[in-house]
C-alpha cells in the first residue's frame, strides 16, 4: 500500500522540493501550508499529480488527517519573515510542534522535526557538534525563531520519552537553491538578486563572518534518509555542507558567475548575527552514510539561472 506522508510547510522552499522527492518515490503526499511564506508557484507543477493534495491550514490549530509519516517544516525561516510577526513565529514552532506531535501520537506515525542550526545561537564551539548546547540570547530579535525551535526540540524529546513516539530531529544549516524567496533577506538570494539587477551588493560587518551553504538537493536527500533510518536513531543530527565561506568570498563568487558589474557596499552588522556557522556532520556520515555532493559553484549556477527566470517574469 502507498504510504501517506504529511508535509507541513510543503509549499515553502524546502517543503516543495521534499514533496517532489516523496512523489517521485511513489508516496501519497498531503502538503499543508498557510501560505504566509510558502508560495503556490513552488508547487504548481505538482498539482496535476493524483497522489498530491494541498490543504491551506495553519499548524497553530489542530489538524485531523490520516497519514503514516509527518515531516514538520512549517515555520518562516528567514530573519525578514520571522521577525515581522515574532509572536506568531514562536507560536508556529511551539504550538505547531504540540499539534503535530499530538497528531503523530494518535496515528502512531513517525514524525520528523526540521530544526535549525540557529539552536546553537552565536556559537563558542566551532564547528558545531550536536552535543554542543549553544549560546542563545533568549530576549533578542532572533529569539522568536531560535528559542521557538529549541522548545520544539524539547517537546519532541519529551514525547519520545513520555509516549515512546518515533521521532527524528534534523538541524538544518544554511541551504540554498531554486525556489528560494527573492525577498527573504537570506544572503544567497540577496547577493544573486542584487547582482542580477546590477545593484550594489550589501555586506554586513566586515564580510569576514562565515556560513556553510548546502544545496537543496543534498539536504532533501538526507532528510528522507533520516526519516527512513532505524527507529532507535532519533537525532538530533546536523545536516548541511561543512564547506565554510566568508561573506566576501560568496559575494565575489556571485559577481563572477553572474558577470555582474555590482560593487560591494558595507553596512553595520545586525544584532545577534552569528560570526561563524559550520556544521560538524560526522554523525550524519556515520549513521546515515551521507555527505553533500554539490559544490558551491555548481549549486550557485543552478540558483542563478532560477532567479534569472523569476526576475524576467
Amino acid at each position: 500500500m502507498t504510504s501517506r506522508v504529511l508535509v507541513t510547510g510543503g509549499a515553502g522552499f524546502l517543503g516543495s522540493h521534499l514533496c517532489e522527492k516523496l512523489l517521485a518515490a511513489g508516496k501519497d503526499v498531503l502538503c499543508v501550508d498557510n501560505f504566509y511564506t510558502g508560495r503556490k508557484q513552488n508547487i504548481a507543477h505538482l498539482m496535476g499529480n493524483p497522489y498530491f493534495e494541498v490543504m491551506r491550514h495553519d499548524v497553530t490549530f489542530p489538524l485531523y488527517v490520516e497519514v503514516d509519516e509527518i515531516y514538520n517544516l512549517a515555520c518562516p525561516a528567514s530573519p525578514v519573515h520571522y521577525q515581522f510577526d515574532p509572536v506568531q513565529t514562536t507560536k508556529t514552532s511551539v504550538h505547531g510542534a504540540i499539534n503535530m506531535l499530538g497528531l503523530a501520537r494518535r496515528l502512531k506515525a513517525r514524525i520528523l522535526q526540521a530544526s535549525t542550526s540557529e539552536v546553537y545561537g552565536d556559537p563558542e564551539v566551532h564547528p558545531q557538534p550536536e552535543a554542543y548546547w549553544g549560546k542563545v540570547n533568549p530576549i533578542g530579535i532572533r529569539s522568536c525563531y531560535d528559542e521557538g525551535k529549541r522548545c520544539a526540540e524539547t517537546l519532541f524529546f519529551d514525547y519520545w520519552r513520555q509516549h515512546q513516539l518515533e521521532i527524528k530531529v534534523v538541524r538544518i544549516f544554511n541551504t540554498y537553491g531554486p525556489r528560494m524567496h527573492p525577498n527573504d533577506g537570506r544572503v544567497v538570494s540577496n547577493f544573486i538578486v542584487q547582482a542580477l539587477n546590477g545593484q550594489d551588493i550589501t555586506i554586513y560587518g566586515d564580510g569576514q563572518q562565515t556560513r556553510s551553504f548546502c544545496y537543496v538537493d543534498d539536504l532533501i536527500d538526507v532528510m528522507v534518509k533520516m526519516m527512513d533510518s532505524p527507529s532507535d536513531f532519533t537525532g538530533p543530527v546536523n545536516i548541511g555542507n561543512p564547506g565554510e565561506f566568508t561573506m566576501l568570498e560568496l559575494a565575489e563568487k556571485v559577481i563572477k558567475l553572474t558577470k555582474s558589474k555590482s560593487k560591494l557596499i558595507f553596512e553595520p552588522l545586525p544584532s545577534d548575527d552569528p560570526k561563524q556557522r559550520q556544521p560538524n556532520i560526522e554523525l550524519a556520515k556515520q549513521q546515515l552514510d551521507w555527505e553533500p555532493k554539490v559544490q558551491l559553484d555548481d549549486g550557485l549556477q543552478q540558483t542563478i539561472s532560477y532567479f534569472r527566470k523569476v526576475l524576467a517574469a
